[in-house]
């Protein structure tokens, strides 16, 4: 079927090959040129030529349109620019033929000619110019004016935010007694508003001009010249005044003459022009560094392959072993984000890395994760027993002892000698990665991500009333976790080798728990249906009340605040053999075990909404349902504008703690109700984690999202940080100070670049003075008696 050039249907364009265009005397560049591009050809010498040469004729693949053409004669056009594809085309119409041939007038043409014939008719004016004129104003200008909108007050923005459980929530008023304030009287006084008066447009002022006048004054008063007092006749010395022979001066230069020789020599051994008042400060150029940098960069890890483009959501220190560190990562997703897809599924695999000072290249060890880990802790009895809590809400537990003399072997034979050759290789190649050993029941795991994770100490354990009772194995056996879901869990971890059963039973037990391969058979019971012992719900029934915790502070979890002698008396210990205490330990009844009442229940918790909930864990017999309930929660405070992100105790003082959310800080100590005996100002960037030191009471580091650190030193200054240091370029994500030796200390940084930053302190904030620890606890004392003081002003 023959088509047409689109847009042109009486357009057919034709190849002519040289033997046509000789045949046709239509040869290229001399018979037609671009400028001369129209050739006539009669219709009969087109069909005789189709005739002669058959299909080989260049007119045979339009030979219809030429037959079907009514005139004589085809308009024959070279395109020399292969406008329609070929060296040439004809027109298939007579119409299109006449239009290309004889060309009609345009409309421009045919106005100009117009224009022309007018000229010859009218006749020619001489040009005038344009006169100025005053313009004279009718009012017009004040109309405008009067009727223009002109914003005369100041845009603020706000941003308000509100709970999504709170929307569509009934408001309810109450009213206020008079007797409830202050001298019983209520008063709204009107008062001028200076963003609401009226301006005036016009006022008439009269202007003077006057020379200028300048007042100047001293501090000195002047007085008139005076004789303060007149002499008259000359001073003459008596007889006895100008005798230098007399008992009286022999006597005075003898009493005065060893302190004088004592002067004299001290005036030649010490530097009489030193500065005594500067010397009591302690010197600031100790750390071996300059004065505003006290964080010195000690060595920086990362990789590309599990870190790129993610988190670190936690970093720990190993309990025993120098140089080895721990991190966990999480995908860039905001908190609102994590909470909404925390059942997503895994587009990258989730480990945890274990790095070392002496490879800062390749990671010695892998935990494999079932999903992304928000926070894990090393068991502070045995730390090859790590307990980790994920995203989507589950409770995960590893064994690393099979792989503890690896990362040993990481650490050179003595200090200052390079790792040896067979070392290097081994690091150069793909880490050992470790599969969990015990996982908890997602029926019965948080219904959100796990935001922090505790172990209990290893003198006492709970029951499922919450009660305390005597550790007799001395290991820790318990976790606690929580969750923005409302609850917080008790995990018991019992005996890994379980007492023997019917056989009845075992038979049952296999069909029950069902294990993942390759895993180990260490906590094999645990897995897929680890359950929790104790479920406390911070929800308040009658009042409707929620609370989403995402961080947990209890007294007794002081565990991983040791100094580093714990550290090095567990490095001295040598047990390669040994298994694991978990698997020796068998499980007790707790009606056995001595109760203990000196353990405290209570705990604070910090909110995602940014509130301090203060609580116990000990549970209640409702005398309904005989079941164990959690008790009604005694104290609520409303500190901070956003999420919790720390709370954390003091490692010198169990009783205060230290909560940090959105912009400001708060210290708090247990037992006061008042509520926070320090509250920080609002600062210009959000602080969004932080750690107390481990060697000064009063000093406690706080990470922002512009990557600086503040360094406070409650001793120096309580109303701005003593010092700040640029850590990064990003959000700084997770801190964790560590003591190497009593004359070195780390602090692990890490932000949302996946970049680990370990830096050495410098001795200035490692080094705590004489008195310090007096000191601090002087300053917390007296801010307790202030705030008690105020609270008894304003009853």
């Amino acid at each position: 079927m023959l088509l047409s050039f689109i847009g042109h249907p009486e357009i057919f364009p034709v190849f002519f090959t040289t033997k046509t265009q000789e045949i046709f005397n239509c040869r290229a560049d001399e018979d037609v040129t671009e400028e001369n591009c129209f050739k006539l050809i009669k219709k009969e010498d087109i069909i005789q030529d189709l005739k002669t040469r058959a299909t080989i004729s260049d007119f045979h693949p339009v030979k219809k349109v030429v037959l079907e053409y009514p005139g004589e004669e085809l308009l024959v056009v070279f395109d020399a620019k292969f406008q329609y594809g070929q060296n040439f085309y004809f027109v298939a119409s007579e119409e299109a033929k006449e239009n290309l041939l004889k060309p009609p007038e345009t409309a421009e043409e045919k106005e100009e000619e117009k224009e022309e014939e007018r000229e010859e008719t009218l006749e020619v004016h001489p040009y005038k110019p344009p006169v100025h004129k005053p313009w004279v104003s009718l009012g017009s200008e004040k109309e405008v004016e009067e009727e223009s909108v002109k914003s005369t007050v100041a845009k603020i923005k706000y941003m308000i935010s509100r709970v999504r459980r709170k929307f569509g929530a009934p408001i309810t008023f109450t009213d206020m007694n008079a007797s409830h304030v202050r001298d019983g009287y209520v008063e709204c006084t009107s008062y001028q508003d200076k963003t609401f008066s009226i301006k005036k447009l016009e006022k008439d002022v009269g202007i003077q001009i006057v020379p200028k006048v300048r007042e100047a004054s001293t501090q000195t008063k002047w007085t008139y010249q005076k004789n303060a007092a007149t002499q008259y006749f000359p001073r003459q010395l008596s007889n006895e005044e100008e005798s230098l022979s007399s008992e009286k001066l022999k006597e005075f230069i003898t009493s005065v003459h060893l302190r004088m020789e004592i002067a004299l020599q001290q005036n030649e051994i010490m530097n009489a022009f030193f500065d005594d008042w500067k010397a009591l400060a302690e010197d600031e150029s100790s750390c071996g560094c300059k004065p505003d940098v006290c964080l010195k960069a000690y060595q920086a890890f990362t990789d590309l392959r599990y870190l790129k483009e993610r988190i670190i959501s936690c970093i720990c220190w190993h309990p025993t072993i120098y140089g080895i560190i721990a991190v966990s990562a999480r995908e860039q997703l905001s908190y609102e984000e994590q909470v909404n897809l925390s059942d997503k599924s895994l587009l990258q695999q989730s480990v945890i890395l274990f790095w070392s000072f002496f490879d800062p290249i390749h990671p010695q060890l892998m935990l494999e994760c079932p999903d992304d880990i928000y926070c894990f802790q090393f068991s502070p009895s045995d730390p090859n027993i790590i307990a980790g809590g994920c995203i989507n809400g589950q409770v995960v537990l590893w064994d690393i002892s099979q792989h503890e003399k690896k990362l040993q072997n990481a650490k050179p034979v003595a200090d200052g000698i390079k790792p040896s050759l067979m070392q290097v290789q081994q690091s150069s190649t793909e880490p050992p990665l470790v599969r969990y050993c015990a996982i908890s029941s997602i029926q019965y795991s948080h219904k959100k991500p796990v935001t922090d994770i505790h172990w209990l100490p290893n003198y006492f354990e709970g029951n499922q009333l919450g009660a305390t009772f005597e550790n007799r194995a001395g290991i820790c056996v318990q976790l606690v976790t929580c969750s923005p879901d409302c609850l917080i869990l008790f995990w018991d971890i019992p005996a890994t080798k379980l007492p023997e059963q019917p056989s009845s039973e075992k038979v049952k037990e296999q069909e029950i728990f069902h294990m993942p391969p390759a895993v180990p058979d260490t906590s094999k019971h645990l897995d897929v249906c680890w359950k929790p012992l104790i479920k406390i719900n911070l929800r308040e029934s009658d009042a409707n009340t929620e609370y989403g915790p995402v961080r947990i502070s209890l007294r007794e979890l002081r565990y991983h605040y040791k100094t580093s002698e714990k550290v090095q008396s567990l490095t001295t210990l040598e047990a390669p053999a040994k298994e694991s205490p978990y698997t020796e330990m068998s499980t007790s009844s707790s009606k056995k075990l001595k109760g203990l009442e000196n353990i405290s229940t209570e705990f604070f918790v910090g909110t995602e909404d940014g509130e301090i909930v203060y609580s116990v864990w000990k549970m209640e017999i409702d005398n309904d349902s005989a079941k164990p309930v959690s008790q009604k929660h005694t104290q609520k405070y409303s500190i901070h504008a956003e999420m919790i992100n720390t709370l954390q105790r003091s490692p010198f003082f169990k009783e205060i703690v230290l909560s940090i959310g959105g912009r400001d800080f708060a210290i708090w100590k247990e037992g006061v109700t008042n509520g926070p005996i320090l509250q920080s100002s609002c600062s210009a960037g959000r602080y969004t984690v932080g750690q107390w030191s481990l060697t000064r009471p009063g000093v406690f580091f706080i990470g922002r999202d512009d990557g600086n650190i503040d360094i406070w030193d409650l001793l120096k200054k309580t109303h701005e940080p003593s010092h700040f240091q640029n850590i990064s370029e990003s959000m700084i994500t997770f801190i964790s100070p560590w003591i190497a030796s009593p004359k070195q200390n780390f602090l692990a940084v890490s932000d949302d670049l996946g970049v680990l930053h370990v830096l050495e302190i410098c001795q200035t904030l490692s080094h705590s003075s004489r008195n310090e620890h007096a000191d601090v606890l002087d300053y917390f004392e007296r801010e307790v008696k202030y705030l008690k003081h105020c609270e008894q002003e304003f009853q």
